[in-house]
């Protein structure tokens, strides 16, 4: 016998299982509409993929998780889509959710299956694929998708798996008829995941109050490496973190997971349909739940398909609705009241309680607390209910969290304790939803603050780089235009002494320059003194050319007396003479139109 260990705290209500166990499993008829919520597993919603008026076959996809975490949802039964819209759905708010609505056509036609004979075989990422496609979560009432599960860290080898078989939440049985009857379902599906894992340990953990499903499970390991270990009866034994401890002697960190030491923790009904997705190839479309209470006759086990209504199961039951005084989906620990019996049964749907008015009472009203202790001696997780419990009622959330509220498992063994009958459970409740809502609101602050730290940093850098090479830029044209003015210098000294001729003919190209420049100024003071005519030169230059034409005129009549030679020179000097004449009188007339005419004297009269 392996060795056992103890848990802090703990309680013992009134087990009420004996109700429900007295017959062997049944199963549910198929309903006339099945009601198939598109998430029943932690993470992302599954989208449908099929439409109104789509025939479906039995296990047959009709949504799927294409990006995240998640698995997909399948047909319990052949039949025809009615709609997809939003139901009321099993959650403590009465929320709605998106539903396929399946009409059965009675057929039960299943679709293509496809078994895996021997899977090992096979490689384990293609086994964990077939777990995952048969749309696998964890059936003990957290949803956590068993693939995800079932593929640790590479740095976290699981040395120990651990069947949970305890349930120790009062009237649930759904566990225990399981093993009572499909002990080797149970026993072959934990083979699979101990293959997939390769511990070096796995064992069954069962409470001591179920004697025939310990008696099955010890038939059907045999020839294995799988123990059966029984542990004491004591609420709540069934808790993950507890049951690890009770087996193993190692406890869960604050804020862990039972991989950080080394160990896994299933479902006794996870592991069936793990066994039924790789031996028969059947997806997950039904599962055991528990349906007891004072209010139904004949209290018991169903395999029901998923999307079965509850008031279907119920009336199958045998509910008598004149003593119904309250649903409660779970067990009266954990569970929570159902608004409506409309809501249908989900992957993690274990127990509905018809309970009347005198089996589960009213809680009576919240009185203050007297500090009595008693919740903190029945805590399993050694926390400080107490405190935790003025803290969350202050809103003092920082305070309460650095407690370790959520290392609370919401047990309900403080609340169950209380004399004063403070639900305790609902402020931790409060408390952690409120703590959440916090991070997500600041979640969406942070990163709200570094997209905009991303974009001035990127704005600056821009700046910078523009910056930059803007300074390049001026110091490649400083750059090149000393190097123009070096070469320059260079040029015009090596200039100086190569070739003075240049030189030279600089100096007189500069000469020719100063000559054109006084010219010019020359002519414009000459301009300037014709604007004023000079009569008195002009009529001198009249003067001198009529002189000038009576001496050659008269030379010209002594050569043509005397016959000379020079007759013809002289001839043309005489016209010229008198073309002089002429543009000097000209000229004369043309300034004397430009003199002013000077004032008459007047007379001596």
């Amino acid at each position: 016998m392996s060795q056992l260990w103890d848990f802090s705290g703990g309680i013992h209500p009134p087990e009420n299982k004996i109700q429900s166990t007295r017959r062997p499993i049944r199963t549910a008829g198929i309903p006339e509409r099945l009601i198939l919520p598109l998430q029943q597993h932690i993470g992302v919603q599954a989208e449908a993929m099929v439409s109104e008026g789509d025939r479906v076959l039995k296990g047959q996809k009709i949504g799927d998780v294409t990006a995240g975490m998640g698995v997909p949802v399948h047909a319990p039964t052949s039949g025809i889509i009615q709609a997809i819209e939003l139901r009321p759905v099993p959650h403590p708010s009465g929320m709605s959710d998106l539903c396929v609505i399946l009409q059965p056509d009675g057929k039960d036609e299943w679709a293509d299956l496809y078994p895996v004979e021997n899977y090992q075989k096979h490689d384990r990422d293609e086994v964990l694929q077939l777990i995952r496609d048969a749309g696998i979560s964890g059936m003990g009432g957290a949803g956590f998708p068993t693939t995800i599960k079932l593929r640790p860290p590479r740095d976290r080898k699981v040395e120990t798996l651990i069947l949970n078989g305890a349930e120790c939440e009062p009237y649930i049985t759904a566990d225990d008829m399981t093993m009572r009857e499909r002990a080797a379902e149970v026993v072959s599906g934990m083979q699979v995941m101990a293959w997939i894992l390769r511990p070096s340990r796995c064992v069954i953990g069962i409470e001591d109050n179920k004697p025939e499903a310990i008696a099955a499970l010890r038939e059907a390991i045999q020839g294995t490496q799988i123990e059966v270990s029984v542990i004491p009866t004591k609420y709540p034994s069934g808790g993950e973190k507890q049951l690890v401890q009770i087996l193993t002697g190692l406890e869960v960190p604050s804020g862990g997971i039972p991989a950080d030491i080394g160990v896994m923790c299933q479902n006794v009904g996870t592991a069936v349909a793990v066994s039924r997705a790789i031996l028969e190839g059947k997806p997950l479309i039904s599962r055991i739940v528990t349906i007891t209470g004072d209010a139904v006759q004949e209290a018991g086990n169903f395999d029901t398909l998923l999307g079965t209504p509850v008031r279907a199961l119920l009336s199958e039951a045998g509910l008598q609705t004149n003593l119904l005084n309250r649903l409660v989906q779970g067990g009266p620990m954990m569970g929570y009241t159902l608004t409506t019996d409309s809501v249908p049964i989900v992957k993690t749907s274990n127990c509905v309680i018809a309970a009347t008015a005198q089996e589960l009472q009213a809680p009576p009203p919240e009185q203050p607390c007297i500090r009595c202790g008693e919740c903190a001696e029945a805590c399993p997780m050694e926390l400080l209910p107490q405190q935790l419990f003025w803290y969350s009622k202050a809103e003092e959330f920082e305070k309460a969290e650095h407690l370790n509220l959520f290392d609370c498992i919401e047990c309900g063994a403080c609340s169950y304790v209380c004399p004063s009958s403070i639900p305790l459970v609902q402020y931790y409740r409060f408390a952690k939803g409120e703590i959440r809502t916090q991070r997500e609101e600041q979640l969406k602050s942070d990163r709200a603050r570094e997209r905009f730290e991303a974009r001035q940093a990127r704005l600056e850098r821009e700046q910078q780089e523009k910056e930059q090479r803007r300074k390049e830029r001026a110091k490649a044209a400083a750059e090149a235009q000393a190097k123009k003015k070096a070469e320059a210098e260079q040029a015009a000294a090596d200039s100086e002494v190569v070739d003075d001729r240049s030189a030279k003919a600089a100096l007189v190209q500069q000469a020719l320059e100063r000559k054109k420049a006084k010219a010019a100024q020359t002519k414009a003071e000459s301009s300037a003194v014709q604007e004023q005519p000079d009569l008195e030169t002009l009529e001198k230059q009249v003067t001198q050319a009529e002189a000038k034409l009576n001496t050659m005129q008269g030379m010209l009549n002594e050569a043509k007396a005397e016959q000379a030679d020079n007759v013809d020179k002289l001839e043309r000097a005489v016209a010229k003479n008198h073309d002089r004449v002429k543009r000097a009188k000209d000229a004369l007339a043309e300034a004397r139109k430009h003199v002013p005419a000077e004032p008459e004297t007047p007379s001596s009269e």
